[in-house]
This record gives structure tokens, C-alpha cells and sequence, in this order.
């Protein structure tokens, strides 16, 4: 491994206005544990913060909008100040961003089953999410995933492909369409049905930025059928050779999963954003050099 020439003292900052930010934390710092012990030659030092303000998320290299009530994040943000500073750091400057469940909500372009006037996005993944796809929090489920791009995560204990990751989904959204990239805001999901909202269009700024706006988006993850992922707590969407849900997707820099890995104990997810955090920093110091 080479020694990095970014900058190393790293910022994540997790939203912290509602939902499970605390969770995110703690799993944050034993993913930055288990990335120094295979890291040796990487001398990144790594901040984790609480997001509440502005000038708190102006701090920040990186941020992670927790699951939780997505309409209740979005009014509180709108509240403290934080909405607009939320899409210039995600949209705008397209900082390296995750969000889970709730936080994948507030990511998308579009969502539907909302109520109008009931909660704003923030934007940045170019994809319509159907929200509380699976029901009530009643109908809450956990299923076991095959994640490919954890392949070449480091500081794993064993090879990812003998071991899927278990996943818990609370009231959870499906990224239900891929929408086409566009300068702007997405029109044709704003004409469409009743209940569908769009995010405002933002232009991002620098060249680093315009690269990550103009990358299109990646399916990172799918769900297999929920009845087999039920009933058998060993199989994956790979071993059905099913398509399923839409449950993870990446554009850019911009990261999104319908579940919550910040609620199993089980860091590899983070690990991994944490090593697409650096890289993202690599290349805006490259930028800038």
C-alpha cells in the first residue's frame, strides 16, 4: 500500500437531527479501527463528528445521512438552517455522501408515496425511490445480501464471498426507477402522479465536481424475493438468481442503501465507504494540486 499525498485529517460527519446517528458512529469508529490495522502505511487521522449546524457541516470531508423519519430530517433541516447547506455539500461541491434508508429518501432526485408539502429532498442520486416500499414497521425484516463491491474491502476477517452481509430493513424505500441524467431539475417526475416530489436543481461547481455529477448511476445491490429472504436466513439474491429490489446505488461519490447496516454490528459497509472516502479526496487533491 502507498503512502497517500492527500491531506490526511478526515472529517465524517453523521446528520444528527433524528434517527439512528448514534448507531452510525459507533460503527464509524470500529471501521476506522480495522481500517488503520491494514492500513500501516496510511497515516490518516479521522474525525467523527455530529452534524446540527451549518458550521458544522462545513467542517466536514464527508457525510452520512442516517436512517429514521425522512420527512421529520428534512423539516428539521429546513428548521436549523441546514437544508440549503445540505444540497450545496451534496449537489453543489458533491462531497462524498451515504445514506441510509431515510437518508437514501432524501438523496433521490424523486421519491412518491409523499404527501405534498410534507417533507423537501436534498437531491444527488438520479433515481425515484418509493418510499415504505415493504409496509409498516410491523412488516420489519432482515435478510442476508450479496454484495459484490465488498470483494475488495480491507480489514475483513474472511473473504466476503463466505460471508453475506445481514441487513435489517425498517420501514424501508426500493429505488424503483433509474432516471435519465439531466442538467436540472427532473421535469417529467415533476409532472408526474400525485405524490411524487423532485429534488431542486443544483449546479455543481469545479471540475472534480462536475465529474461526479456527470457519472451515471450503478446498482450496487438487489433484494431476492422477500418471502424466500424470510423464511431462509442463508440465502442471497445471488444464489436465486433473482433480480429483486433495487436496495443499494452509487452515482459518483453519492452512496445510497434502502437498509441498515449501521444496526448489525457488522462494519464492512463502512469500512468500505471510508476507503471511497479517501479516494475522493486523493482525486480532489490531485484537483488542486
Amino acid at each position: 500500500m502507498t503512502k497517500t499525498s492527500a491531506p490526511q485529517t478526515v472529517t465524517v460527519g453523521v446528520l444528527a437531527l433524528q434517527g439512528a446517528f448514534s448507531e452510525h458512529v459507533q460503527l464509524l469508529r470500529q471501521a476506522v479501527g480495522e481500517l488503520k490495522a491494514k492500513r500501516v502505511d496510511d497515516d490518516s487521522q479521522w474525525t467523527l463528528l455530529e452534524v446540527r449546524t451549518p458550521d458544522e457541516l462545513a467542517r466536514c470531508n464527508a457525510l452520512i445521512l442516517p436512517g429514521g423519519e425522512s420527512t421529520t430530517m428534512s423539516l428539521v433541516a429546513q428548521r436549523s438552517g441546514l437544508l440549503e447547506p445540505l444540497r450545496e455539500f451534496v449537489k453543489v461541491q458533491r462531497n462524498p455522501t451515504w445514506g441510509t434508508c431515510a437518508g437514501l429518501i432524501l438523496l433521490a432526485e424523486s421519491a412518491n408515496r409523499t404527501k405534498k408539502g410534507g417533507q423537501e429532498l436534498i437531491g444527488g442520486l438520479d433515481v425515484r425511490v418509493s418510499r415504505n416500499h415493504f409496509g409498516r414497521q410491523t412488516e420489519s425484516f432482515q435478510a442476508n445480501l450479496d454484495l459484490p463491491f465488498l470483494a475488495h474491502t480491507q480489514g475483513v476477517a474472511a473473504p466476503t464471498s463466505e460471508r453475506p452481509f445481514p441487513s435489517v430493513f425498517i420501514r424501508a424505500p426500493v429505488v424503483e426507477k433509474l432516471l435519465p441524467h439531466v442538467e436540472g431539475i427532473q421535469e417529467e417526475e415533476a409532472q408526474d402522479v400525485d405524490g411524487t416530489i423532485v429534488a431542486p436543481s443544483k449546479v455543481p461547481q469545479g471540475d472534480v465536481a462536475r465529474q461526479e455529477f456527470e457519472a451515471s448511476v450503478e446498482v450496487m445491490a438487489r433484494l431476492p424475493g422477500r418471502a424466500k429472504a424470510l423464511s431462509d436466513g442463508t440465502t442471497t439474491a445471488k444464489d436465486e438468481g433473482e433480480e429483486g429490489d433495487i436496495i443499494a446505488v452509487r452515482q459518483g461519490n453519492v452512496f445510497g442503501t434502502s437498509f441498515h447496516p449501521e444496526l448489525t454490528g457488522d462494519a464492512r459497509i463502512h469500512v468500505w465507504w471510508l476507503e471511497q472516502v479517501l479516494e475522493a479526496l486523493r482525486r480532489q487533491h490531485a484537483a488542486s494540486a
